[in-house]
């Protein structure tokens, strides 16, 4: 009698349903990871724009001027990682990007230029707080030639604020969804493996040791996870290339670098879960009796 041609193999392994499981499973770390990363680089970039404003006294000489100059450059509180960490805005520099910016020529109602030399410093993000930022402007009040030193009071307090509400937050996030992503492909990996448990037992009446059984399926496992794992980084390469073309200000947020170790990082996740997932469900499954697989 002819068997039907789409009957199932008694026994069969799951895989296209393995591999999507993980692969969404992955895709959903990726996109809150992706959040991570670009929360982390709008705060970085807000950190940048914490300067600190030193105002020169008026007539100064261009070898005093390059004296204080010099001298914020030698402080250990200035940011050296968008290169010289001050910025030199002359008077008459001032003066005319203001009247760029309000179209009024406050020079020639006036008579002369108010105005004052200055020094925008960039301050690193380890002494973003309130005591360092105070004792950072006494400390370059009292150099000489400097006639007053002005920061905004509330950003800084603001900014640290918000970073730690915010950080808090997504590590509660982060470990929540790991856990579940886990429970998750753990629990596809032990359905799947289900199908295998009288394969297993097979193996073992004709005396086959432990990592003779158990070899093959974490080869298996470690393939369908890494494979997995390799599906969600291009999903994820898409996806971030086609919303930076569609918002232009979001590539200002990706860092390549972070985002090519988040993609490696997913397909490392993917097998090291896939294989401890069936590492333990396959123990199980050794240790269990003839009455118990049943």
């Amino acid at each position: 009698m002819e068997q039907p041609k789409n009957k199932k193999k008694l026994g069969g392994y799951p895989a296209i349903g393995v591999v999507s499981s993980i692969t969404l499973s992955l895709l959903v770390i990726g996109i809150f990871g992706i959040l991570v990363m670009y929360s982390q680089e709008l705060e970085h970039q807000v950190r940048q724009n914490i300067k600190v404003q030193v105002y020169l006294n008026a007539n100064l000489t261009e070898t005093q001027r390059l004296q204080i100059e010099n001298k914020l450059l030698s402080q250990d509180y200035v940011s050296k990682e968008n290169g010289r960490g001050i910025v030199y805005v002359s008077k008459d520099d001032a003066a005319k990007k203001f009247i760029e910016e309000t179209g009024e020529d406050f020079i020639s109602f006036i008579g002369e230029n108010p105005l004052r030399d200055a020094y925008l410093v960039n301050i690193g993000r380890e002494y973003h707080t309130m005591p360092e930022i105070e004792r950072i402007k006494k400390e370059i009040q009292g150099m000489n030639g400097v006639f007053q030193v002005f920061y905004v009071e509330g950003l800084i307090e603001s900014v640290n604020s918000n970073v730690t509400k915010i950080g808090l937050i997504l590590l509660g996030l982060i470990s929540i969804l790991l856990l579940t992503v886990i429970l998750l492909i753990n629990n596809t990996l032990r359905i799947a493996l289900f199908s295998q448990r009288f394969l297993i037992r097979s193996m073992q009446l004709v005396g086959a040791r432990k990592w003779f059984i158990i070899r093959p399926f974490l080869l298996r496992a470690s393939g369908y996870g890494f494979l997995a794992g390799l599906i969600a980084a291009g999903i994820l390469w898409a996806l971030s290339g086609y919303a930076q073309n569609k918002i232009q200000d979001l590539s200002l947020l990706h860092n390549q670098k972070q985002f090519i170790a988040l993609l490696i990082v997913l397909m490392v996740t993917g097998t090291v879960i896939a294989i401890l997932s069936t590492l333990f469900s396959i123990r199980r499954y050794l240790r269990m009796s003839l009455d118990q697989l049943y």
